[in-house]
């Protein structure tokens, strides 16, 4: 039996342009995964996605027109329940059989015929049947449904069809645009599904102004991307399609000259990819006057609200050009270029205007407007927010530099939420920090000042910059601690994959700043000092959110590459101090690489079980009860050894500590050869454990050695 390619197209009106690539994929995909589960494809088969604005539809190489029959053996019932004594069919096996389809003009034969095999404590009986392969219609037809149920549809819409009968009446449908047509061709044959109130066919429509051709007839499965791209005027592909986006994009500039650049923005290359059916980029301009607005309030404007590239030039400064992707290429481009340049003039024009309205009122002026603001009705509003930030800005400033940097950070923690209430930020609220450096440095604020204001709300996401001053990085901890402390003080923690304040993120943003910049505070101090800034507002829950960082901590680490057992082994401790856990980590790999390593892991967790059911032990030994050579020994070689562990450690060389404890290797196995722990003597018995207390406590400074125990 041979095989045919097959092509299915849904074509529709608009689709959302944000979703289109997942749409088009996960239609593609849904319907060959369903394919291949009722046997009409295989694994060798290959699927084309095509998502256009107004088509979604998958190409299926080697598709049968049938599947292939299949064996089917099933389960009837215990051997007790289906026979009598004599061997003969109960009648609840001869109903079952019969329910099954299975041939009853001999009854005894049917019996024979069946198969016996162990279950359980007995025995049960197995009927073998042939299942026939599902023709291609009724094997499409359900992938086809199954393809349209899983779309990952933001919100469907309800649409009125005409039915197909002789009385007159309308039926409504659930889609997330209202469909126009569908195409299923296996080869050259059109299978009749249906769907949406659509019987399949082999036409569609091409572009709406510049298709040469209306409909669309296609003769055969293979044409389809070729004949949309040659009569239809569409670009089909959604891939292809950017990559043409890309390369006119590029040529334009080149065009233009002097190293200027289009904005690199992945989800506006997306979104105008989604928005056109064949691109065609074109070279506008606008009054060189809206440059003295600050960039990234043009470039917001022209991305977010006409979908347009702005050019960069070489040093990254925008220039007065920008490039349009229109869906249309007419002879004469003037009156598209001159279109887009008028639409984008009074967006700049009201950028403008809010700029240089706002810098009329001076943050400072803003901050009493603060307390107008509700943040939250649990916590207050955004100017007792702010007095919290502040609070807890000058205390971080103190302990990291003194009179100075603490000024320095309240001030900006102050105005660091001022520029809410600018119209600028009320407008495009993803300039909130940008504007507020902006005002400031308007208002003859120093840069330190005004760069932490647009900082502290960094790191924004994974990968994001962390600010670029000491000041920054004081106000962005103190905010971003104030959020969490806040948050989890009132019960707002973070379930499931729900966590609308962005709880997870800020947490990585302290863990970042705390070991990359390497700050000398304690997580526990640091939770400390920001409870009493809340009064009696939150109670105290800095034990669970301390357990909540240390996780966000260690499942950074695991995606860094450290082991689950490095890892384990250094939290275990809950190092207060995070900007040692990369040291730490680096210890441990360097020790755990030593042949030493694994006898003495799990000499470490042989000493932790026996000083946990020791109880309250006293890590002090007496050199005169000492009796054993081996404990003698052990107890040399830790006079020898600890100190200078010790004196490693306090310089922060957290491998050569580890390593120099190796060296214990040897007289750890012969003590647990050769003394008895738990002696019936009292005294010897404490003692001993008193020394293991001893070791436990040097070989655990670093990290719990009993975690790289297999």
């Amino acid at each position: 039996m041979t095989t045919q390619n097959l092509l299915v197209e849904l074509f529709v009106e608009e689709l959302p342009p944000k979703v289109l690539n997942k749409l088009g994929e996960s239609f593609a995909g849904t319907l060959v995964e369903q394919l291949r589960a009722q046997g009409l494809a295989g694994a060798e088969s290959q699927v084309t996605a095509f998502a256009s604005p107004r088509r979604l539809a998958a190409h299926v190489t080697s598709v049968w027109a049938r599947a292939a029959d299949k064996g089917v053996q099933q389960k009837l019932m215990p051997v007790a329940v289906g026979l009598d004594a004599a061997g003969n069919a109960s009648p609840a096996l001869l109903k079952k059989l019969q329910a099954l389809g299975a041939d009853l003009s001999d009854p005894a034969a049917a019996v024979a015929a069946l198969k016996r095999a162990p279950d359980g404590k007995g025995e049960a009986l197995y009927y073998d049947s042939v299942v026939k392969g599902a023709s291609l219609h009724v094997g499409l037809q359900k992938a086809l449904d199954e393809a349209l149920a899983k779309l990952p549809i933001p919100k469907v819409m309800q649409y009125q069809l005409e039915t197909d009968c002789e009385l007159p009446g309308w039926s409504s449908v659930n889609f997330v645009r209202p469909a126009h047509s569908l195409i299923a061709l296996y080869g050259t044959a059109v299978v009749p599904v249906k769907a949406l109130g659509l019987t399949a066919g082999n036409s569609t429509q091409g572009h709406r102004f510049e298709a040469k051709v209306s409909p669309l007839v296609l003769t055969h499965a293979d044409q389809y991307d070729q004949v949309l791209k040659t009569d239809g005027a569409v670009i089909a592909s959604f891939a292809e399609r950017r990559a043409e986006i890309v390369r006119q994009l590029q040529a334009a500039a080149a065009q233009v000259g002097g190293g200027v650049r289009p904005i690199d923005d992945e989800a506006l290359l997306d979104e105008v990819t989604a928005l056109v059916e064949r691109p065609n980029v074109l070279i506008c301009e606008f009054e060189k006057q809206f440059l003295e607005v600050p960039q990234e309030c043009l470039i917001l404007t022209m991305k977010a609200n006409q979908k347009y590239f702005p050019l960069l030039d070489a040093a990254g400064k925008l220039t007065h050009q920008f490039l349009v992707v229109s869906n249309i290429t007419p002879d004469d481009a003037s009156a598209v270029i001159g279109g887009n340049e008028r639409v984008v003039r009074p967006r700049l024009a009201d950028a403008k205007f809010f700029f240089d309205q706002d810098r009329k009122k001076t943050l400072e002026s803003r901050v009493e407007g603060l307390s107008r603001v509700v943040y939250h009705n649990k916590l207050g509003t955004q100017g007792e927010r702010m007095a919290r930030v502040c609070a807890i800005a000058q205390a971080i400033g103190q302990q990291l530099g003194g009179d100075a940097l603490a000024q320095s950070a309240e001030l900006a923690a102050r105005l660091a939420k001022t520029d809410l209430l600018t119209d600028m930020v009320g407008e495009f609220p993803e300039l909130q920090g940008i504007m507020g450096t902006y005002y400031a440095k308007n208002d003859g604020l120093s840069d330190a000042v005004a760069n932490a204001i647009g900082d502290h709300y960094r790191p924004r996401f994974a990968g994001d910059e962390l600010p670029s001053n000491d000041i920054g990085v004081v106000v962005a901890l103190a905010d971003k601690l104030e959020t969490l402390v806040g948050m989890f003080g009132i019960g707002n923690v973070p379930t499931g994959d729900k966590d609308p304040f962005a709880l997870r993120r800020h947490a990585l943003g302290v863990i970042r700043m705390l070991i990359e910049k390497d700050l000398a505070l304690g997580l526990p101090d640091l939770l400390a000092l920001c409870i009493p800034v809340f009064g009696d507002k939150i109670t105290d829950a800095s034990s669970g959110l301390s357990e909540f960082i240390y996780d966000r901590l260690s499942g950074s680490l695991r995606e860094q590459g450290f082991s689950a057992q490095e890892v384990d082994a250094v939290m275990a401790l809950r190092p207060a101090r995070l900007g040692q856990v990369g040291r730490c980590l680096s210890a441990v790999r360097a020790f755990a690489a030593l042949p030493e390593s694994p006898a003495l892991a799990s000499a470490n967790k042989r000493i932790s079980n026996i000083l946990k059911k020791a109880g309250d032990v006293d890590a002090h030994v007496n050199p005169l009860l000492l009796q054993e050579d081996a404990e003698k020994n052990l107890y040399a070689a830790m006079q020898k050894l600890l100190p200078e562990s010790e004196a490693q450690f306090q310089a922060g060389d957290y491998t050569a500590s580890l390593q120099t404890l190796a060296a214990l290797h040897s007289p750890v196995d012969a003590f647990f050869d050769d003394v008895m722990v738990n002696a019936e003597e009292m005294d010897l018995r404490l003692n001993r454990q008193g020394l293991l207390k001893s070791l436990h406590v040097a070989m655990n400074r670093v990290a719990d050695l009993s975690r790289l125990a297999a």
